[in-house]
């Protein structure tokens, strides 16, 4: 199995990393996608010793649209950050995750913008598939895609809880749907029935952990071993054993991110 977006570098995970990173592999767990936040050092050491526990680990770099405010519309600054941390850290396969965030608007929403088109140009620079978040900002975030991605640009729609529409044009794009723990939830139906609808050569699975753990684990910190029941969930959706929905999975994440 793949966690194909977790915060391993967390402050959440630091006292007990080891144990959780024994879950992992215990459950099944072959690598995860650890996400950075570029210019955050505290998480770039953390990241380090993430990967001397779990080797097979590789990782994600970008400034997420909550942070976006502290870089304003420096694009120089926002490229220089993200650049520099991934060439420190030889194990980056991603940039990410990076997009717009309408429901907080934690940073101004021209600067999340100018942030986001600056990390898509460089993704494409770099040859980089992207990790994208996106929140009530479907439109601004398809469009930055679409204008500076120029139909080259690989990546994945994280964390997938969004509309049908959403699915198709990311779909239409080239892009993979990953669905973490909100899949599991009593009120998610409508998210299920369109994960019903993605291509399993689509699909990938996560946790975002320490965020939204799934049932049965609701309510409490989430970690990579509970992305068991996200692949048991899209078996169960595209009426497969859970053991050929894990082979699919794993080679998409492989596919995409060449880990």
């Amino acid at each position: 199995m793949i966690d194909s977006h977790c915060h391993l570098a967390d402050e959440t995970f630091s006292a007990d990393l080891d144990a959780v990173i024994a879950r992992a592999k215990a459950a099944g767990v072959e690598r995860a996608l650890v996400i950075l936040e570029a210019g955050n050092d505290q998480e770039e050491t953390e990241a380090r010793r993430v990967h001397e526990l779990w080797p097979e680990v590789r990782a994600a770099v970008g400034i997420h649209p909550h942070a976006a405010h502290e870089y304003g519309t420096n694009v120089d600054r926002v490229v220089t950050t993200v650049r520099d941390q991934i060439r420190r850290s030889p194990l980056t396969r991603a940039l990410g995750e990076i997009g717009l965030d309408y429901h907080y608007d934690y940073s101004p929403r021209d600067v999340q913008k100018a942030v986001f088109r600056a990390q898509v140009r460089l993704a494409r620079e770099l040859t980089l598939p992207v990790v994208i978040h996106t929140r009530e900002a479907d439109d601004d975030t398809l469009k930055v895609l679409r204008d500076e991605g120029k139909g080259d640009l690989t990546g994945v729609l994280h964390c997938f809880s969004g509309t049908a529409a959403l699915a198709q044009a990311g779909l239409d794009l080239g892009f993979y749907l990953s669905f973490a723990g909100i899949l599991t939830f009593n009120a998610a139906g409508g998210l299920r029935e369109i994960a019903r609808q993605v291509p399993i050569d689509r699909l990938l699975t996560e946790t975002d952990s320490p965020f939204l753990a799934p049932v049965p684990h609701r309510g409490k910190r989430n970690e990579p071993a509970f992305v068991s029941h996200i692949v048991t969930a899209l078996a169960q959706l595209h009426e497969i054993d859970a053991a050929e929905m894990d082979r699919h999975t794993t080679a998409n994440f492989h596919r995409l991110f060449r880990p």
